[in-house]
């Protein structure tokens, strides 16, 4: 619903900024509701200032195919999160198959 009323970068500008007036301008989306969404996203948004990039890789359903494969096969989380976003960052246009033999390079 958010990315529906506003642009990735605004979404980012106002979480790292904490506006709780643009996030409650979504329909939807009450004072509570604004202040647990600043709150959850504050760290993980500022790691990638301008980027919009979170966004991107929330939605990628290839990515989380290639993490639960990698999971199922006994790899870390984490470490497979890292691998992940790296590989998509760099290349986004990759299938599952490719992503997951590129990941188990990395691991």
């Amino acid at each position: 619903m958010m990315i529906s009323s506003l642009n990735p970068e605004e979404i980012e500008k106002a979480v790292i900024g904490s506006d709780v007036n643009t996030l409650k301008s979504v329909k939807g989306i009450g004072l509570k509701t604004a202040e647990r969404i600043i709150v959850d996203l504050k760290d993980k948004v500022g790691k990638q200032p301008g980027t919009g990039e979170i966004f991107a890789l929330a939605d990628n359903t290839r990515r989380e195919e290639a993490l639960s494969a990698l999971v199922m096969l006994g790899f870390a989380r984490g470490a497979v999160l890292k691998a992940l976003d790296r590989i998509v960052r760099e290349e986004k246009n990759l299938t599952v198959e490719e992503i997951i033999k590129r990941a188990l390079k990395n691991l």
